[in-house]
Parts: C-alpha cells; sequence; structure tokens
C-alpha cells in the first residue's frame, strides 16, 4: 500500500506526455499556419511573375503587330498600284516611286518588292532597274503558288541577298487575278535587327530570356543573344519545351529548359493572327528571390519560435515532475515511520479504515497481527538506545520481507510493538503468515553476541467486518490475544476465535 517515488515518477510521465503533446500540438498548428501563409505567398509570386511577364508579351505583341499592320498597308498600296493600268503605261522611274510610294518607312526594313510567277523581281524597291534575281526556292513563295488564298504570310527567316545582308522575316501576299491564276507575290522584308533592338529594352532578370519563334519552332530573336549557343534560324520544334509552347496559343507553365537545363517560368502567346510567338522565360531563381529570402526569415524564426515552445515544455514538464514527485515523497515521509521504515501510525490509521470498509462492501474478513518485541527493555539496557534501534529495524525488515501481497500492511504502532493489516485473509491464513513472521525474526543472527536472540510474541485476531461492529474492537482482540502470549512464555503466537466461531 506504500507510494513510492518510482510510482510517482511513472505517474507523471503519463501527465508529462499530455504536455508535450500539447506543445507539439501547438507547434504543429504555427507549421500549419506559417506552411500555408508560404505557399500562397509562393502562389502570389508565380502569379506577380505571369502578370509580368504577360505585359512584356502584351507589349511586344502590339509592337509587332502595329509593324505588320504598317508591312500589310504597304503591300496592298503596292498591288494596288501594280495592277492599275495607267500605272504601267508610266516610265520605269515614275512607276517605282509611285509603287513604293506608300511602302513603310518603318526602322530596320528591309527591300520591298514584287515577284512574276517565275519568281523573277518586277518592281524593286531599291532600284528602278529591278534587280536580277529570282525567289522561286523559298517556301513562302511556293506556299502562295500552291495556295490560292490572298491572306497575309509572313515568311523566313533567311539571310538577305542585298543591303544589309543580315537576317529578316518577310510578309507577303499573293497577287490577285480575275481566274484565280497564280501571277506572283508582293513581298517586304523586316530585319531580326529591330526584334533584337526592341527585347534589349527589356529587363526580365538575370538568366532570364525572351524568344520569339515563328510557328514551325523556328527562333527568329532572343533576348542576350548567345551566337555561339543559339542562333537565328535553329530549329526547336522537338524540343519538349517548345512542342508544349507551340500546341496552344498562350499561357504558361513552369519546366526545365532543354536549352541550359535551368528551371525557368515560361508565358507565351501568339501575335494576333499571325505565326509568330513570343515567350518570356523567367528563371526560377529570379521570380521567386524574394519569397525565397522571405520563406527563410520566416521558416528560421518560426523554427526558432518551435523549438523554444518544446524546450520550455520538456523543462515545464520536467520541473512539474519533480515537483510531483517531491510531493509524493513528503507525503510518504509523513506516513512512514522514520526509524524503521514502515508506515506509521497515522497511514496505519488510514489503511484500517479503508480496509474495514472494503471488508463491509465485499463480505470477506479482515485480520490483525499485533506483535511485540520480547524483552525489548532488557534488551535495551544490555545493547543501549543505538542496538535497540537496530534490532527494531531488523525485525521491521523481516516483517515487510514476510509480507508479499500488495494489500497487506505492515506499520509500526509505537515502541516495540508492531501492526500487520492482512484484507481477505481468515483467521487461519492470519495463523500461518503469524507463524512464518515469528519464525523467520527467531531465525535472526544475534546482535554483538547477545546469547539471546530477538524474538516476538504475536496476538491474531480476525473478523468479518459489520456496520453494527466497533473498529477498535479487532484491535482489543489483537491486544488480548497478545496479552496471552507474552503470559504463555513469548515467542508464540495466540488468537482470539472471531465472534461467529467462538
Amino acid at each position: 500500500m506504500t507510494f513510492t517515488p518510482a510510482a510517482a515518477y511513472r505517474a507523471w510521465s503519463r501527465s508529462e506526455k499530455m504536455l508535450m503533446s500539447g506543445s507539439v500540438l501547438a507547434v504543429v498548428a504555427i507549421l500549419t499556419i506559417v506552411a500555408s501563409l508560404l505557399i500562397r505567398e509562393y502562389a502570389s509570386a508565380t502569379d506577380s511573375a505571369v502578370q509580368s511577364a504577360n505585359n512584356v508579351v502584351q507589349l511586344i505583341d502590339a509592337d509587332v503587330q502595329r509593324n505588320a499592320e504598317l508591312y500589310d498597308t504597304s503591300l496592298q498600296g503596292m498591288i494596288a498600284t501594280w495592277q492599275d493600268p495607267e500605272v504601267k503605261s508610266l516610265s520605269s522611274q515614275l512607276r517605282q516611286l509611285i509603287i513604293f510610294e506608300r511602302s513603310t518607312a518603318a526602322p530596320y526594313k528591309g527591300d520591298l518588292v514584287i515577284l512574276d510567277e517565275t519568281g523573277d523581281i518586277v518592281a524593286d524597291s531599291l532600284s528602278v532597274i529591278p534587280r536580277q534575281d529570282n525567289f522561286s526556292d523559298r517556301l513562302v513563295f511556293k506556299q502562295h503558288r500552291e495556295n490560292p488564298s490572298t491572306t497575309l504570310r509572313v515568311g523566313g527567316p533567311f539571310k538577305a541577298r542585298w543591303g544589309f545582308k543580315d537576317w529578316c522575316i518577310s510578309f507577303s501576299r499573293r497577287l490577285p487575278s480575275p481566274d484565280g491564276r497564280f501571277t506572283g507575290i508582293a513581298s517586304a522584308s523586316m530585319r531580326l535587327t529591330y526584334f533584337n533592338q526592341l527585347f534589349r529594352g527589356l529587363n526580365v532578370g538575370k538568366n532570364s530570356t525572351v524568344n520569339l519563334i515563328n510557328a514551325e519552332g523556328i527562333l527568329l530573336a532572343r533576348q542576350a543573344e548567345q551566337p555561339d549557343r543559339y542562333s537565328v534560324g535553329e530549329d526547336f520544334s522537338q524540343r519538349p519545351t517548345f512542342r508544349r509552347i507551340l500546341q496552344q496559343n498562350s499561357g504558361s507553365f513552369t519546366a526545365v529548359s532543354d536549352l541550359d537545363g535551368v528551371t525557368r517560368l515560361y508565358t507565351f502567346s501568339r501575335v494576333g493572327e499571325l505565326p509568330l510567338i513570343v515567350i518570356v522565360a523567367q528563371s526560377r531563381d529570379v521570380v521567386y528571390a524574394v519569397w525565397k529570402r522571405n520563406a527563410i526569415l520566416v521558416g528560421g524564426a518560426t523554427s526558432l519560435l518551435c523549438l523554444g515552445i518544446l524546450w520550455l515544455s520538456y523543462l515545464l514538464g520536467k520541473q512539474l515532475k519533480l515537483r510531483h514527485i517531491a510531493e509524493r515523497e513528503l507525503a510518504e515521509l509523513a506516513s512512514t515511520d522514520g526509524l524503521t521504515g514502515l508506515a506509521n501510525r497515522r497511514r496505519l490509521d488510514q489503511v484500517f479504515q479503508q480496509e474495514w470498509s472494503r471488508g463491509m462492501r465485499s463480505g470477506k474478513p479482515l485480520s490483525l497481527l499485533m506483535i511485540d518485541v520480547d524483552h525489548f527493555k532488557a534488551f535495551n539496557d544490555r545493547h543501549g538506545h543505538h542496538g535497540g534501534d537496530v534490532a527494531l529495524r531488523s525485525v521491521a525488515q523481516t516483517l515487510a520481507a514476510a509480507i508479499r501481497r500488495p494489500g497487506d500492511l505492515a506499520a509500526r504502532y509505537g515502541g516495540e510493538e508492531f501492526l500487520v493489516v492482512l484484507p481477505e485473509t481468515d483467521l487461519q491464513g492470519a495463523r500461518v503468515i503469524a507463524e512464518k513472521i515469528r519464525t523467520a525474526i527467531e531465525g535472526l543472527p544475534p546482535y554483538a553476541g547477545d546469547k539471546h536472540p530477538v524474538t516476538v510474541s504475536i496476538g491474531i485476531a480476525s473478523r468479518l467486518p459489520r456496520a453494527s461492529d466497533r473498529q477498535a474492537q479487532l484491535f482489543t482482540d489483537a491486544d488480548n490475544a497478545l496479552y496471552r502470549a507474552k503470559h504463555s512464555g513469548r515467542n508464540r503466537t495466540e488468537f482470539n476465535p472471531p465472534p461467529e466461531m467462538a
């Protein structure tokens, strides 16, 4: 029935687990909230980057479409003038002036020509007398010849054969004819230097690029040109990233670049109805640089906070556990005899009251052993108080060792007297235990060579607790039995039969 510090420690460890569980739940809640905020900020950074890239794409789209419209206006003017019968009757110099009067004055404009059905130049913006050149080998010319549509086509890229001799694209229309017969095309070239110059004014960040490709996946222009790696005219149509772009008109996605292995956020859009696609490829490191810095700061601060909560909870649990153990130890000391380590009179009264009540409920007997050390005064006289204390401690240890059930209690009653409470034990069982105790004490080694061994006399009493009985009567019965044992020669056991056996 005693409560040891180890038991207190185990009992409190459950409370400590509850405390730590609460702290862990709080930490999980904090981490969940912070993680959700960081995820939301990540999505916000993505949306912001996509919006920024879309602004760049729309700016380029608007500029390219405006120039395409200027070129188309020039082509339509050239065609209308070329097919005017009155113009054909004019001199070559005047005819050239009129045909190309409406041609665009846009920067980076290349030459404007009218080609006949064989691909020869019949009207030239660079010369009154058309240059001797044939363009029937160009893909856009073949497309016009095979397709009767007179809509605007974009061709290239190709290297200019005259003038600047740099990379160009062409805007062209098929010459209309009443019978639908192919009679030639009107074509205007644009130098791709225009796009390079346009892109240079855009700042999309380190390791980020702005690209222009045509609908066949051919590179037309690229910001931060790298001639040694990627050149105009290179075919990217078979690369996974560009194939994904070519399958859609516009959109945004994140992927690892097929060109240099850098992870980028791709935002792209087709330029109006033209077969041109603008691609803004932003480096992920640039897009999420601010978010990453904030995530490190917030994550670090949150981690320190959570570690602090867990550490303080651990320290608090440890201190509360030590306090709990100390309180239990104090309670144990308050109910323990200081000399023998057995239960004291206060603890004895509590346990006896509990067991008497339990016996009334269960209908099982309660037995009591009253033990007195024989000739203890003479022993004290021979060996002094120290020797007497040693003898009492030996008797107490023997008592404690003789009772094994958790419900049994051995207590010091006063002086050299001890009591043993035996719940749910009848008279016969109590006699067996009493004789075991007497024999064990008799067998203790003599103290300091004393020829008189330490012995005890034991009085046994047993009752079936009833509400009508007085609890003190069991003590009286045990005391009477002890009296008979002492007057019958000591070192023996005597019992008082219960009322139902008397």
